[in-house]
Formats: structure tokens, sequence, C-alpha cells
């Protein structure tokens, strides 16, 4: 009696199990991967280094295909890597695929970069889209960028003079005037040196060691485990931005509240001083405003100097096509030695060639920040969960043989011919995605038209004014070095000429 009793129980829990497993769970399977380990999931794969997890993807994507999941934690972690995917998803799909994957301590976060899909995060995004990115706005501040772009012209020439080969490591000089630009954009007043240099200085420490952390996105649930010391670090970091950010903040609150002038805001920290949240109609505190300006700060500074960089370093390294460029520029600017204006820069098509086979050749980031589901949801007849990341290869897409012809060249003049020419080319990938060093779908760089704008200005002047050559005896080492962006590991170090 206790043996059949015995198996009938044995019976009655397989069959709950199989029920459970055909009515609670979706028909659809992860996308393929490595089989993971019991707990520890696929952290077998994981390396300290970023470069390491870029190469072990490539091998796993050959193995398995465009879709893949690796485990780690009790999150699955799903990789996309081919193009139609990723339109169809972000593009298609946008609304679904558009959350992020929840933060560590379960908060609600107040960045536009990492909030969830959320009101709180529209209206973020609204204001930093309608106030600061507004093309009236950003024409505003041309006379600002003129006179960075002075500073510049006027560094570089002084330290090429100086140099007995004329050579000149201009990487420090280009993220300078950067953030010098981004920070009187940010607060509304032009800083001094002492104190641009210390809020540069702590802002830059800060993605160096998030760098050192670009783990988090994948692995979450283990950053703060194995990299204690920089989590340690990052604290120190934010409490210093405390030190020098806050001050400036309470300051430029003061003066609104003399003024009582809610129109007419000079900064992208006045604009925030005004935002209402949804959430009990409620202003920002001075914590929320700090992290929203280093925010602005960051993300406009770092990517925009080392694409501009690896742009250089590429027009050094094919002498030829700046010459062509600079030939094209004579053609609209004539011989005179003054600045390439804004106004010119549409009537030069080879420099939007030029700066758009930068973005595709070396966009800022490998991977976007990992987008999640707000539902489960099928991708190419996979299940997509809403408990993982989705993280798409936007570097592997920019260099993709079946879309673009000896990818590994660059070629600006893949951007000029009649079905793709430099100024009809869909770089938010609506229509359809071929390379998206900004993102596609709702979560795209809200300010990619501001960096295009730098881009294209900044170098239009630094190959007017100058010609760049590289060192005798010395070839361009283009070899990558992935921190929280794709940076040269070994910065461009040029000889630089005074056309005039």
């Amino acid at each position: 009696m206790a043996v059949w009793f015995f198996i009938f129980i044995s019976i009655s829990i397989s069959m709950a199990v199989i029920l459970k497993l055909i009515f609670n769970y979706p028909s659809q399977k992860l996308p393929p991967g490595p089989r993971p380990l019991p707990i520890v999931g696929n952290l077998f794969f994981f390396r300290k280094s970023f470069n390491d997890l870029h190469h072990i993807l490539h091998f796993l994507h050959a193995k398995f295909g465009p879709i893949i999941t690796l485990h780690f934690g009790s999150r699955p972690a799903i990789f996309i890597a081919d193009r139609f995917l990723a339109h169809q998803a972000l593009v298609h799909d946008s609304v679904v695929f558009a959350d992020r994957p929840p933060a560590l301590d379960g908060k609600e976060e107040v960045f536009i970069t990492t909030a969830n899909y959320s009101s709180t995060w529209r209206v973020l995004r609204r204001n930093l889209t309608a106030e600061m990115l507004h093309p009236s706005r950003v024409k505003s501040y041309s006379a600002a960028r003129k006179m960075m772009l002075g500073r510049l012209l006027k560094l570089l020439k002084l330290q090429s003079g100086q140099s007995a080969d004329h050579s000149v490591q201009v990487m420090d000089q280009f993220r300078n005037s950067m953030f010098s630009l981004l920070a009187f954009m940010c607060f509304g007043e032009e800083l001094e040196d002492k104190k641009i240099k210390e809020i540069a200085d702590v802002q830059r420490d800060m993605m160096r060691t998030f760098g050192e952390m670009s783990t988090v996105s994948i692995l979450p649930t283990i950053t703060m485990i194995m990299f204690y010391k920089q989590g340690k670090k990052m604290l120190q970091l934010q409490e210093e931005a405390r030190r020098l950010i806050i001050p400036l903040i309470l300051n430029r609150n003061k003066v609104k509240q003399e003024q009582n002038n809610k129109q007419g805001f000079s900064s992208y920290m006045d604009t925030l001083l005004d935002v209402k949240l949804p959430e009990k109609n409620r202003s920002l505190n001075v914590e929320e405003i700090l992290g929203l300006c280093s925010e602005f700060l960051n993300g406009g500074t770092d990517n925009t100097s080392a694409l501009m960089l690896w742009t250089m370093a590429n027009l050094v390294k094919h002498p030829d096509i700046q010459e062509k460029l600079f030939e094209e520029m004579k053609r609209v600017i004539g011989n005179e030695e003054k600045t390439v204006e804004e106004d010119d820069l549409h009537k030069i098509p080879y420099l939007k060639a030029v700066v758009l086979e930068g973005l595709r050749k070396h966009p800022p980031l490998r991977f976007l920040l990992p987008h999640s589901v707000t539902k489960d949801v099928a991708l190419n007849g996979h299940l997509i969960p809403r408990n993982g990341s989705v993280n798409f290869m936007i570097g592997d897409m920019g260099m993709d043989p079946k879309v673009w012809e000896e990818p590994m060249l660059f070629k600006p003049e893949r951007f000029l011919n009649d079905e793709e020419d430099g100024e009809g080319f869909d770089i938010t990938g609506s229509k359809e995605i071929k390379m998206m060093p900004f993102g596609a779908g709702r979560r795209i760089c809200p300010a990619y038209a501001l960096a295009i704008l730098h881009l294209e200005y900044f170098v239009a002047n630094l190959v007017w004014k100058f010609e760049w050559k590289a060192r005798g005896g010395y070839d361009v080492n283009m070899e990558e070095q992935h921190e929280f962006s794709v940076r040269m590991k070994h910065p461009l170090q040029a000889l630089l000429y005074p056309r005039f």
C-alpha cells in the first residue's frame, strides 16, 4: 500500500510540474548560447578586460547565431549582433524595448540614460531636447563654440611651434576644449580655468573608474563584489563632485529666484531648476540636478573628443583624404585665413562624409547601454524575458561586410554615392539600420545632432588651419582600448604645420 501511495504522489507532483510548465511559461525559448553551470551560470567566460568580453561574444555569435544568451546570476543577458533584429526591436517594437534593467538598489534613477521608460524619463528627456537641443538654442551657443575653437587653435599653434619637430599630442587639448564648451552650456557662465580643471579632472576620473567597472551593464549582481575598490573610489569621486558643483547649483538657484524670471533660460542647469517631476509634481533636488549635470558634461565630452581624435588619426594616416577635404573647403571658403563658419559646413559634403565614416568605423561604444523589455516578448522566434538585459553590438554592425564594401578601410567616398550621400544618410536608423553609433528608436542619444555639429565644426577648422602629418618613421597606431568609450590605446601624436 505504501509503495502505491508513493508512486501516486510522485506521479501527481510530476503532472503538476508539467502542467505548470505548459500553462505558466511562454512557448518560446531563450536565444541559444553556451550551457550555463549551476549557480554561476556563464561566469567562466568572464574576464576583467572588456576587450575579452568583446572577443568572446564574437566567438559565441559565430557558433550560435546573431542572437545569443549568457547567464549571469538570475538574469539572462541577451546579445544581438544582427542589424535587422536590432531594427525590429528598437524601431518597430520601440515601446517594448525602451526600458532599462532595474537599478541594483531598486530605486528609479533620475538620469536620462539609465532611467526606466516612465513619465520621469519622458519629462527629463523632453526638457533636454526642447530646451537645450532645440535648433535655436544650439545656434545661440555658436559664439561659445567659436571662442573654444579659437583657444584650441591658438594652443595647438603654440605647442607645435615650441616642439623641434612640430609634434603635438592632442587628446588632452581636444577633451579640455570640448569639456569647457559643455561646461559653458551647462552652467551658463565661463568658469575660472582652475575650477574648470578641477571639475573636468573629477568627471574624467569618474568615467575611467566606471570604465573599469564597465561590466556593471552585463554583470550587475557581481560587480560590487569584484570591483569593491573601484566602487569605493567612485564614492569618493562623487563626494568631490558634490563639493565642486553643488555650490554652483545653489548660487544659480539664488540668482534665478532674485530675478524671478522663468523664461529665457541660458543654461542646462537653469532648465533643470524649473523641471517638475510627475511624482507629486515635485522639483528636482540638488543631488538629482548634480547627477543630470554630470550626465550632460560626460555625455558631450568623452565620446565627442574620442571621436574627434579617431577622425583626425585617420586623416593623418590617409593624407590623400585630408588633402581632398582641404581642397573641398578651399572651393567654398577661398584662400582666406579665416575660420570655417558653421553656415559653411553644409556646403562641404565631403566633410560630412569624413565624419560619418569616422562614426561608422569608430563608434564611441562597442555596445549600447543595455535595454530591457517592458514585458515578455518574442524576437526571431525566441523569448526576450522581462527580467533580462538586451545588449546590441553596434560596433559589429558598422563593420558588416554584407553591408559595407571593404569595411576595414577608411573610405568617406562610400557616403557620397547617389544612394547614400552624406546629406541623405539616415544616422537614426529609422528606415534601416546600417550603423547606429548613437543607438536607434526611443532611446537614441538625444544629442546626436549636436555631437555631429561639434565634430564637423572642429574637424573642419583643424584641417583648414593646419596640415597634419605622421611623425617621421612612425605609422599611426589604430589599436583600440576599451574603457567606457572606445579610445585609442596609443593616442595620436601628430606633426602640425600652419597652412597660413
